[in-house]
């Protein structure tokens, strides 16, 4: 069988707050959209902005990062799959698509001044850290600042 590849790579601004619940299992699931935008001439020679919206969902500690760390306007980027779920609408009873990306990888972009997030968490599906620790604001800071012996020149 011929291999396959399901990967998306966004780079993009969250459009609102990022909504987050827990599954009775205890597992939590982020919910957020992200913009995308493109930006080219027209035949006019007139700049024209394109925005994509993307909706995202997050599972585990990657939605307890973004719902400690992403809000509205946070700059993000993302590594995942895409994903399309169906289900029967209880009042219309007409099926119902959603498409999503399921995100594997996070890594929050926005400085301190830009949203909560304290920038340049990463984050990867095949990582080796300990999911039951919380991530601390600070200790996140403190790992991300640059000195000058992290120079090379």
């Amino acid at each position: 069988m011929a291999k396959s590849v399901n990967k998306v790579t966004l780079l993009g601004n969250v459009g609102k707050d990022p909504e987050v619940k827990f599954l009775p299992s205890g597992t939590a699931v982020a919910n957020l959209t992200l913009a995308t935008s493109e930006r080219t001439k027209d035949k006019g020679g007139e700049w024209q902005d394109r925005t994509e919206w993307h909706n995202l969902t997050a599972y585990q500690r990657t939605a307890e990062i973004i719902r400690d760390y992403v809000k509205k306007g946070s700059k993000i980027y993302v590594e995942g799959r895409i994903q399309t779920r169906s289900w029967d609408d209880k009042e219309t009873q007409k099926k119902v698509y959603r498409t999503e990306i399921v995100v594997n990888d996070l890594v929050l972009l926005s400085g301190r001044g830009e949203g909560e997030s304290g920038g340049g968490y990463s984050r990867s599906a095949s990582g080796s850290y300990n999911q039951s620790q919380p991530a601390h604001a600070d200790d996140l800071v403190q790992s991300t600042e640059i000195t000058d012996d992290d120079i090379p020149f």
